[in-house]
């Protein structure tokens, strides 16, 4: 199972005093030497964290793969197409929110999450789809002609009814699979709540931020991602 650190919170930190640092772009070595296997960062509507000259460097000097997270907003997907990460992830978006509340709503906003989606793979960029893990959105996003699904894990990771929410994500993840797309899971995602996760099958690959940045407060980022490694891995 592969590991995408998200470094926006490093990002988050600098805004916070609207100082140069820390700079997000200098933790990309130190998260692949570490052993993660990818570069995750989000670039908001609002660059509130992400900004452009961020996404530039990041893309220059990372060495493992870069996944860009993105909504649909022109300018946006413009950009990104210009800079050709590896890997868009599109999520939903809304003015004001603290993080990202849910999955996309494929039903709402198709045509536009179609289009975005034939732009960016006219240049070669690998395109997944942030969404709820529901088996008949799976069925949609493999018509919309995505990559790969991430499945939502704000509600596993919230709730008490954990049983319940396990066999949503391994009913998606099965469906999913089975319609050939590559699985991903992410959002709220920690060291205590791995074990769970790693129990549903076909998930090839996670994208983790907060909880990564915020131990590394105490424990420096390099082994902050060598402990979720091992966690992931079941060392």
């Amino acid at each position: 199972m592969r590991l995408g650190v998200n470094i926006d919170h490093i990002a988050t930190l600098r805004s916070q005093r609207g100082t140069p640092y820390p700079d997000p772009v200098d933790a990309v070595p130190i998260v692949e030497l570490a052993g993660a296997n990818g570069i995750t960062c989000h670039i908001r509507i609002d660059r509130r964290h992400i900004t452009e000259r961020d996404v530039r460097l990041i893309r220059d000097i990372t060495k493992t793969s870069l996944n860009v997270e993105l909504c649909t907003d022109p300018e946006i997907v413009n950009f990104i197409c210009g800079i050709k990460p590896h890997h868009a992830c599109l999520v939903p978006e809304r003015e004001g929110e603290q993080t990202t509340e849910g999955g996309l709503d494929l039903s709402k906003n198709k045509e536009d999450i179609k289009k975005t989606i034939s732009i960016l793979k006219d240049k070669g960029i690998s395109v997944t789809l942030f969404v709820e893990p529901d088996t008949f959105i799976m069925e949609t996003a493999k018509l919309l002609g995505v990559d790969a699904v991430e499945l939502n894990t704000k509600s596993y990771c919230e709730t008490s009814h954990i049983e319940k929410e396990i066999k949503r994500l391994k009913d998606a993840s099965i469906v999913a699979h089975e319609l050939g797309l590559e699985v991903h899971a992410g959002h709220g995602l920690e060291y205590h709540n791995m074990k769970g996760i790693l129990s549903v099958p076909h998930i090839v690959e996670l994208n983790i931020g907060h909880s990564i940045i915020s131990r590394a407060v105490f424990t420096g980022l390099e082994e902050a991602v060598k402990t979720m490694l091992t966690l992931i891995r079941n060392e």
